[in-house]
């Protein structure tokens, strides 16, 4: 009787432990996704919310302080701050997700191929990725950034660049493992093609790790987008994207000028708060899965 008492709670803790987790990762989510959606439909709404241009002009304001026509006030150009923070959300929410959706892509087919192939085409294909991620990310998207040049394109391409290896390296070691299993060895007893085992089997089973990564991902692509911004290698100036901001009202703020970088700065940690929330919940989720 006494081991029995004693391994009641034991038994019953697992359970309390597992739901506990299930409600501490459905709030990350939840609140990620919530500030997530609100940001995009600030920047959905943009044209809604205010009443000037991003790129508009207000010569009889320059370096307005907050009120009046100017909700946050207005730059050293006259542009309003406000419009320049809602238009700059498209622009950072757009270039980072697509650079992930990018590096996912390529990542996951690098990944796919060599791990299921094996041999010489993994050993290649791995070195290759050794080669990028000998590097720091952040020094590597600069040298990217300067062989490429500005433009949205050329960005995405940077942002993706360095985000894909690890995707692959992922992928891969999910690959590695799930081939070895007997659905695998089914597929291929059944005359099923590389192309149909690697698609249909191996994919939609090694894609978990993935998706716990790519919010947190999109979070730091759009770090790494302001931070090209703010040296001069991302977007320009008047185009509005919160980095240039910053970097445009930096020296504002000795002046006690706030209003010109504090707001995209702000909104910018908002954004990438709410990636980390979302991802985080999913890992926590993913980790109490499989537990």
């Amino acid at each position: 009787m006494a081991d029995l008492r004693t391994a009641g709670p034991a038994e019953g803790a697992a359970p309390v432990t597992r739901r506990r987790e299930d409600r501490f990762s459905r709030v990350l989510i939840i609140t990620g996704a919530t500030i997530l959606a609100l940001v995009a439909v600030a920047a959905v709404g943009a044209p809604l919310f205010s009443s000037w241009g991003a790129t508009e002009i207000d010569p009889a304001a320059t370096l307005a302080a907050p009120g009046g026509d100017h909700l946050l006030g207005t730059d050293g150009n006259g542009m309003d701050i406000w419009s320049r923070v809602l238009y700059a959300a498209r622009l950072d929410l757009g270039i980072a997700v697509a650079a992930v959706a990018l590096a996912v892509l390529v990542g996951t087919l690098l990944g796919l191929v060599a791990g299921y192939r094996g041999g010489w085409l993994d050993d290649v294909l791995m070195r290759v990725v050794d080669i990028f991620q000998a590097f720091p990310t952040f020094i590597l998207a600069l040298a990217v950034a300067a062989l490429l040049g500005n433009g949205t394109v050329n960005l995405i391409i940077t942002i993706a660049a360095v985000n894909a290896p690890a995707y692959a390296r992922l992928v891969r070691a999910e690959v590695r493992t799930q081939r070895e299993l007997p659905f695998v060895d089914a597929a291929v007893t059944s005359g099923a093609s590389t192309a149909g085992i690697l698609w249909r089997h191996l994919l939609p089973n090694s894609l978990t790790p993935v998706r716990v990564i790519a919010p947190l991902n999109c979070g730091w692509a759009m770090l790494t987008l302001a931070g090209l911004s703010f040296l001069g290698l991302g977007v320009s100036i008047p185009e509005a994207e919160w980095g240039a901001m910053i970097s445009l009202g930096a020296a504002d703020v000795v002046g006690g000028r706030w209003w010109t970088s504090v707001p995209p700065g702000l909104a910018l940690f908002v954004s990438v708060l709410g990636f980390s929330l979302l991802g985080e919940g999913l890992q926590e989720r993913a980790n109490a899965k499989r537990r």
